[in-house]
């Protein structure tokens, strides 16, 4: 059966993640439903990542094994007629070896997680971003960020959920920037790894915010991370604000 790579973005709001569950809307069995529009005997899809409830996606990577070829361009065209109206779309597909998987082929996985500083109620990107009354320190949030770049044991941002063998990670990248709006400030977090644990993005980001409020020293960032205990980590923020931006690979399958 050829195997396809299929790069999907998708608004998080109406499902419970990623990953299929019973009984529950998920991105996993919309795209799924539209495979099997066009191939019934589809045996089902992988993803480089199972996001969370209200958790987006701007890159996501799956695959899918069909029982025929389908040029790629009509396949993603097929696949978003029917994906409506769903807010999944298939951003393009592509042919790729029996061997590629779009988990275990991964290099590195990168996110974002949009941040929103302002008095007034978000309207446009109610949903799409967390938001804070109140300004925060970038400099320190970067200067707190650094204590947590390179391989650590990450067990105090790790979700007691987590089914990771091991609580260790090299965290190889996180920046903040900060972008002024009409009203108010956005923080852009991006952090870049070869794979995370459950809700460490979150439980990162949700910690860094108590430093930028001043609740939080930077170094207590430090002293939290070598605890290694759950208790030690800050607030774990929202999902609403957290992308999954993009999957690497060896060859990147849609050069």
């Amino acid at each position: 059966m050829p195997r396809y790579a299929l790069k999907v973005e998708y608004h998080g709001g109406p499902f419970s993640g990623w990953q299929r569950q019973a009984g529950q809307p998920s991105v996993q069995e919309a795209v799924e439903t539209a495979l099997r529009a066009l191939d019934p005997d589809q045996p089902g899809i992988a993803a480089a990542g199972r996001t969370d409830a209200g958790v987006h996606a701007t890159g996501q990577v799956a695959h899918a094994d069909l029982a025929r070829d389908w040029d790629p361009f009509r396949l993603s065209e097929a696949l978003n007629w029917h994906l409506k109206p769903a807010p999944v779309a298939v951003l393009a597909a592509c042919r790729v070896p029996d061997a590629f998987h779009a988990r275990f082929s991964a290099t590195e996985r990168r996110y974002l997680f949009r941040l929103i500083a302002r008095r007034a109620p978000l309207t446009h990107d109610k949903g799409l971003a967390w938001q804070v009354l109140n300004p925060l320190d970038a400099g320190a949030m970067r200067n707190a960020a650094a204590h947590l770049i390179g391989r650590h044991d990450f067990t105090t941002f790790r979700s007691a959920l987590c089914q990771s063998a091991s609580p260790v990670k090299t965290l190889d990248e996180i920046t903040i920037e900060e972008v002024a709006l009409p009203q108010g400030m956005e923080y852009r977090f991006r952090l870049r790894a070869r794979s995370f644990l459950h809700n460490q993005v979150r439980s990162i980001v949700g910690t860094l915010e108590r430093v930028g409020a001043g609740a939080w020293r930077p170094d207590r960032v430090k002293d939290a991370l070598e605890a290694k205990d759950r208790a030690a980590c800050g607030p774990v923020c929202p999902p609403q604000g957290l992308y999954l931006t993009g999957v690497s690979y060896p060859a990147d399958p849609f050069a």
